[in-house]
């Protein structure tokens, strides 16, 4: 299967490559060294539209396809692969359920200023107990009056210290449901920025729900449905953050390469030498299959086909060819590799994560798995 981009679809790949190269290049290594969240380039996104790539028009997206935000989340990957996350969080995880799943009065309130950049949107599942075991949260929900007081501690939860919509997931009575819920509300607390090994421009936080009251209309889909919401919703962002992981590969690939043509030993540059040529041919070769992999699982998406399966390809694929790419190129420098002269630390770094996060590669293969032998969905067994 061949990809062709459309030239709309060239056009926001080439509007988001040049606000890279322009905004974000430049500033990765400092952003990265000060662990530090730059709040001025989410409100350029926004002016661009890239906050709400994929999102309808008439609720103040760019309308453009899922194929499209793809190609986003990759060149600014590519740049730093910490506002990869953060846009992919806030789209795929927050923007798109409430989108999918959500009343038209709750798509009419809360995707606008999500499509706009007023706020962040995040994703709380996780919890300290419930990693890949995401059936098991202690999160409650309990029924008062004619809503619901929510209480629990959830983990990790990318972009919480910035949100202002927060998809939470909870334990009621008929199973887990899903709530919208505002940061700003009362009983709710974000704690714990994390110091991580890598996406250091990117925010972590833990969140403490004491009690929150949340009204009727916050509840998303059907009460006690929330886990098929929280497993259709990973379904996509996987293909997003398989985005990242080529993003990082494709930057790490760049660095190696340039460096190769200008590092010269025994007398003539170090990409003459085969052992070289052959760490970039292998490099770019992953890279491509990688990247079709994941346009593929994008195109399957826009056409309304089943994609869980090759969501899952992609993932487990592109996140290991970043860690493989982004380790070759601290190879190809040697020791300048190593140091934080170059950014080939960095990508080494950033790419580890997407191994673990949205399903570690583990549970990818338990997805591929289950899909190719035909065996019904059922909820990863909770070890003994």
């Amino acid at each position: 299967m061949e990809f062709e981009l459309s030239p709309e679809q060239r056009e926001i790949q080439t509007l988001t490559r040049e606000l890279a190269e322009a905004e974000i290049v430049p500033n990765a290594a400092a952003w990265d060294r000060e662990h530090r969240f730059p709040h001025e380039l989410i409100e350029k996104l926004a002016e661009l539209g890239l906050m709400g790539v994929c999102l309808p028009e008439d609720l103040g997206g760019a309308g453009a396809d899922f194929l499209s935000y793809i190609l986003v989340l990759e060149e600014l990957s590519r740049a730093d692969a910490g506002i990869g996350v953060t846009v992919a969080v806030h789209t795929s995880a927050a923007a798109l359920p409430i989108l999918k799943f959500g009343s038209d009065e709750q798509r009419e309130e809360l995707i606008p200023p999500l499509a706009r950049g007023e706020h962040l949107g995040a994703f709380a599942l996780t919890e300290s107990s419930s990693g890949s075991d995401a059936a098991s949260l202690q999160t409650r929900a309990e029924l008062e009056g004619d809503g619901w007081r929510l209480t629990g501690r959830k983990q990790w939860i990318t972009n919480s210290a910035h949100a202002g919509t927060i998809l939470v997931f909870a334990r009621s009575e008929p199973g887990i449901s899903c709530f919208l819920v505002d940061r700003d509300w009362e009983g709710v607390t974000v704690t714990g920025e994390h110091r991580k090994l890598g996406l250091h421009s990117s925010s972590t936080t833990d969140l403490v729900l004491d009690g929150v009251p949340v009204p009727a209309e916050r509840l998303l889909g059907e009460e006690g449905k929330g886990f098929r919401i929280a497993m259709a919703t990973l379904d996509g962002g996987r293909i997003g953050i398989a985005a990242q992981a080529v993003g990082i590969a494709q930057a790490a690939f760049e660095t190696a390469r340039a460096y190769a043509l200008e590092r010269r030993q025994f007398g003539r540059p170090i990409a003459d030498f085969g052992a070289i040529q052959a760490k970039l041919a292998d490099m770019a070769t992953e890279i491509d299959a990688a990247r079709l992999l994941v346009y593929r699982a994008a195109w399957l998406r826009d056409r309304g086909e089943p994609h869980g399966e090759a969501g899952a390809k992609a993932k487990l694929f592109a996140s290991a060819v970043a860690r493989r790419t982004s380790g070759e190129a601290i190879q190809v420098l040697g020791g300048y590799g190593y140091t934080k002269e170059f950014p080939a630390e960095r990508f080494y770094r950033d790419a580890k994560v997407t191994e673990i996060y949205e399903g570690t590669s583990e549970v990818q293969r338990l997805v591929i798995a289950r899909s190719v032998l035909g065996l019904a969905e059922r909820a990863v067994p909770t070890p003994a």
